[in-house]
């Protein structure tokens, strides 16, 4: 019995976590659904629906972050949620990328004026940047006993390799993940989400301990700002240098 009073806080701030990412993602949802009645222009719309779709995966992946922190010694539940939120973005974010080079891999292939790239990219730049203090000033709401706002200021190196093998690591990620995206096309949409999900889980899987295996230069923005600020080159390169080039590799 005292064992299980001794876990019960940390399975309320799960919980809470939990909680947090499901209401952010419903949020956003609300977002979209507003943007859709009441934009019109296809330019603005466009903005807005990629600003709202790269916030809940910038703010949802902080929060997975914190939670794999927490528990590290049992994997399979990290691996868990990421599947699980995998999911969640892939039936909610339907026409939106979240990620720089899946716009760039649309410009190359001739599905999308540079005028829409460039307010797509623009777009995902600065709500990544949005997202990161978002988050900050979120969790210095204290909602459960991890949530301080430092925790979000400080740059903590997530490159566990030599810069070759980071280089090599995200790359291949890239390359993985949108020569599958193309592949997928014609699975019918209820099977690709789920293909999807699992390749992003197992790319975590075998990356993570090497780079956190993010292969989204948006994402890696707000999840490491401070760590780009400090050692801008090296981190330049391995998460946005590195991810184009797989994607480039593929076209």
């Amino acid at each position: 019995m005292s064992a299980l009073q001794g876990l019960w806080p940390q399975v309320q701030d799960t919980c809470t976590s939990l909680g947090f990412m499901l209401s952010i993602v419903l949020f956003m949802g609300l977002g979209r659904v507003i943007a859709r009645q009441q934009l019109h222009r296809p330019l603005v719309h466009a903005f807005v629906l990629e600003f709202l779709a790269t916030f809940q995966l910038c703010c949802c992946t902080h929060e997975l972050q914190l939670l794999s922190a927490q528990d590290s010694t049992h994997p399979t539940w990290t691996l868990t949620l990421i599947y699980f939120f995998s999911l969640v973005h892939g039936l909610t974010l339907v026409g939106t990328s979240s990620n720089p080079c899946g716009v760039m891999m649309q410009m190359m292939l001739g599905g999308m004026s540079p005028e829409m790239g460039a307010v797509r990219l623009s777009s995902q730049l600065v709500s990544a940047l949005c997202s990161r203090y978002c988050i900050s000033a979120l969790w210095n709401l204290g909602l459960t006993k991890y949530h301080f706002s430092e925790r979000s200021l400080a740059c903590k190196n997530p490159i566990n390799a030599d810069l070759p093998k980071a280089i090599i690591t995200e790359a291949i990620c890239s390359f993985i993940f949108h020569s599958a995206l193309l592949h997928f096309q014609e699975v019918r949409t209820k099977l690709r989400i789920h293909l999807l999900a699992a390749l992003i889980t197992f790319l975590a899987y075998a990356g993570g301990s090497l780079t956190g295996a993010v292969f989204n230069p948006a994402l890696a923005l707000s999840l490491h700002f401070v760590c780009f600020d400090e050692a801008f080159s090296q981190f330049f390169i391995v998460y946005w240098l590195a991810p184009s080039l797989g994607k480039h590799i593929f076209i």
